[in-house]
């Protein structure tokens, strides 16, 4: 079989990002694969790296957390390669969807095998993610939780800054379209899913996955931050739906108006903005799994 040349890139600002560049180096070209490393300049997102190299290269390995994938995304859309995920982030949301092991070998293991299922993408006013969109809570979270509280703490930094805002957190309203209706809502946080995890422990819905070609929808409409408690071990197995105060179900288009613009958090970035019209792309990107 002839050499695979994979374009490599490691986060060295990921939690494990410093120490797992080298270790993937050298794990790689034990299973025969040339290592193409490379890292966007300033100002330059992880796909246009992508897009320059996509004619030497037979496939891509991003090492990192979930917002190092989606600054991917789009150029693995662009170029139809192949991607191997390498979990060095602090949540891994969607390497523990489709299954990757979050060890380095065994992650690495994983890419030799050479087995792809192609995943689903959400997009949002076209911009492409994994995982999840949210709008509310889960937005300022993300504006507010810096890379070096992430790379610090980990997931207890979600928990501490989570916390202090949870307590501040106000309700907005949004109207909501989808399959021919149109209803206005009062919610402190709306989500639409692509795959199954998120924020560290979430649960999108407890049937989610990314190559059902389904998003899932849900609202928090809650009338006090406090009743959340009480919806943690649903949120975490994602049967939140059966909860009276959560509205959800699944569809494959709908878009979310608010009154001011809001921000939009795809994969924990802070890509965009209400008026936001989401839609799936079906088996978008081959990802290799066990």
């Amino acid at each position: 079989m002839p050499r695979k040349t994979a374009l490599v890139l490691i986060n060295p600002y990921a939690r494990r990002g410093k120490n797992g560049l080298q270790q993937a180096r050298t794990l790689l070209e034990q299973i025969d694969i040339d290592v193409l490393e490379d890292f966007p300049e300033r100002g330059k997102t992880l796909s246009d790296t992508i897009r320059a190299n996509g004619g030497k290269i037979d496939l891509v390995i991003v090492g990192g957390g979930d917002g190092s994938l989606n600054d991917a995304a789009q150029g693995l859309l662009e170029t139809g390669l192949p991607l191997g995920v390498l979990p060095l982030g602090t949540a891994n949301d969607f390497a523990r969807t489709i299954g990757i092991p979050l060890d380095l070998p065994s992650a690495v293991k994983t890419i030799a095998a050479g087995k792809t299922t192609p995943v689903d993408l959400g997009m949002a006013n076209d911009f492409p993610f994994f995982n999840v969109a949210s709008i509310g809570f889960s937005a300022d979270l993300a504006m507010a939780l810096t890379e070096k509280a992430k790379k610090y703490w980990g997931k207890l930094g979600y928990a501490i800054v989570a916390a202090r805002l949870l307590a501040a957190s106000r309700l907005f309203t949004a109207t909501l379209e989808h399959d021919g209706t149109s209803e206005e809502l009062r919610t402190l946080q709306v989500s639409v899913g692509n795959g199954r995890h998120y924020g560290g422990g979430m649960t999108v819905h407890e049937d989610a996955t990314a190559t059902d070609g389904l998003l899932d929808f849900y609202s928090l409409e809650v009338d006090h931050w406090w009743r959340l408690l009480g919806l943690l071990p649903s949120l975490r197995k994602g049967t939140h739906g059966q909860w009276d105060d959560v509205r959800a179900f699944s569809t494959k288009e709908l878009v979310i108006r608010t009154r001011r613009p809001r921000a939009v958090n795809l994969d924990g970035e802070l890509k965009t903005h209400t008026p936001v019209h989401f839609t799936i792309r079906e088996k978008a990107i081959d990802v290799f799994v066990p």
